[in-house]
């Protein structure tokens, strides 16, 4: 039952089914807050721990912006993950990916485009379900996979209402050219978007929103929610802001608006 619970609560189908938007209501109700009942060092390279619960980071994405066809967002995050790409969808990994959906009950809807990862929520049921503390929430919200602790039971993407983990099933070899900054796949193990974290901790921003100002239209926004005055924060207060499935009580911290 809970594989065919999470199956029907793919995003796609959510979105299909008309429930999956709801309004920003309580985008600042929460404050970000410590790791959540375990704490675990996290399996990225970083500069230095700047984790600190006075940033709460998150992501508005407009899709009105996102053009049909862009993948730059997606390749971005490849390269910069060394995420691999398999031919088989049953082995890919995706820690982005691009998700195609219809309003439903919208006379003369048309099919649309929209980026999709992890959500970084700030009650993640990935990590109160995983066995080992191998998923974690850092101060500054962004949730995170251990992957010294992973034991690849996979109750964590079962938990995950938005589809947004995957299994490496398979080793993967190194490549030339692949970013030193992130640590070597392990197989046998779950993973998922982190926010780029070892840029955050640089002081940059993911690799995704990057790529979509410079190859993009600029739909992804990226920034403190804790800071009033930043374009995150003055975005999700607008009642065009949307959390997917808020009715969950997971709180993600990516919002959409044009949808």
């Amino acid at each position: 039952m809970a594989l065919d619970r999470r199956d029907f609560l793919t995003i796609g189908g959510l979105i299909a089914a008309g429930t999956a938007l709801g309004s920003v209501g309580s985008a600042f109700s929460h404050t970000a807050s410590g790791h959540e009942g375990h704490e675990a060092e996290p399996a990225v390279k970083r500069t230095g721990d700047r984790a600190s619960s006075k940033n709460k980071w998150g992501m508005v994405i407009d899709i009105e912006k996102c053009g049909e066809g862009c993948d730059a967002c997606v390749r971005a995050c490849r390269k910069e993950n060394n995420v691999p790409h398999f031919d088989d969808p049953k082995l890919d990994i995706h820690w982005i990916r691009k998700i195609t959906f219809k309003q439903k009950g919208v006379p003369g809807a048309e099919e649309r485009q929209m980026p999709a990862m992890c959500f970084h929520c700030e009650h993640p049921p990935c990590a109160h379900v995983c066995p080992v503390a191998a998923t974690f929430k850092r101060a500054d919200g962004i949730v995170l996979v251990d992957k010294h602790r992973c034991i690849g039971c996979r109750y964590c993407m079962i938990a995950c209402p938005y589809k947004a983990r995957s299994f490496v099933s398979m080793h993967v070899e190194p490549k030339p050219g692949d970013n030193r900054d992130v640590p070597v796949r392990m197989h046998g193990v779950v993973e998922k978007c982190n926010f780029c974290v070892h840029r955050i901790d640089s002081g940059e921003e993911p690799a995704c929103v990057e790529s979509c100002r410079k190859e993009g239209n600029g739909a992804m926004v990226f920034g403190d929610f804790n800071d009033r005055a930043s374009k995150v924060s003055e975005m999700v207060r607008t009642s065009r802001a949307r959390r997917i499935r808020p009715d969950l009580g997971c709180d993600p911290q990516v919002f959409y608006m044009g949808i």
